[in-house]
């Protein structure tokens, strides 16, 4: 079991980063044979992201509903994501395959859904809590600090984290 950090913590995230939903819904749980591919590929892809960092992926975490799946995922910039997703070298990446099987095997034909949001950070546009917690969401791929004094309030870690990057700015 991870281990539970017994106070308020919150992440920071040096510069922009992305975070990309993706998921499926399994329309009808009888066709197992053709959402369960889906699964298998997403499987895939993400061992390979895993493996391979300089492609961009910082970190995810999978969700688990009735008949639906979601991933989080935290990339380093959208022009990364982009990239992997884009590429066709099917010698060397797995989304296009597993796009193009999914596409004949299921298509439009409401067996299972599929789809995505992307969202572009820009630095210090965010916050975020976490108490009686493992580390978790941008935790895992950022740095956790004390969630104390100026950073106590969701208004105190925006601007803590916008001051903070300010900084960076004028020190370079």
């Amino acid at each position: 079991m991870a281990d539970i950090i017994k106070q308020r913590m919150t992440a920071e995230l040096e510069g922009d980063f992305v975070v990309f939903l993706i998921g499926m819904r399994i329309n009808k749980l009888w066709k197992i044979n053709k959402w369960f591919p889906v699964t298998q590929a997403m499987t895939r892809m993400l061992t390979e992201l895993s493996q391979h960092k300089e492609m961009g992926l910082l970190g995810f975490r999978t969700h688990f509903g009735v008949r639906n799946i979601m991933v989080v995922q935290y990339w380093r910039s959208f022009e990364q994501l982009a990239t992997y997703a884009g590429s066709k070298d099917a010698q060397r990446f797995s989304h296009f395959p597993a796009w193009v099987a999914f596409n004949k095997s299921v298509g439009s034909n409401g067996d299972v859904g599929i789809w995505h949001e992307t969202y572009r950070i820009g630095a210090g546009q965010y916050e975020s809590v976490y108490n009686n917690m493992p580390a978790y969401g941008l935790g895992t791929v950022g740095t956790l600090v004390s969630a104390v004094g100026r950073k106590s309030t969701a208004a105190g870690r925006i601007q803590a984290q916008r001051k903070a990057e300010a900084q960076d700015e004028t020190a370079q």
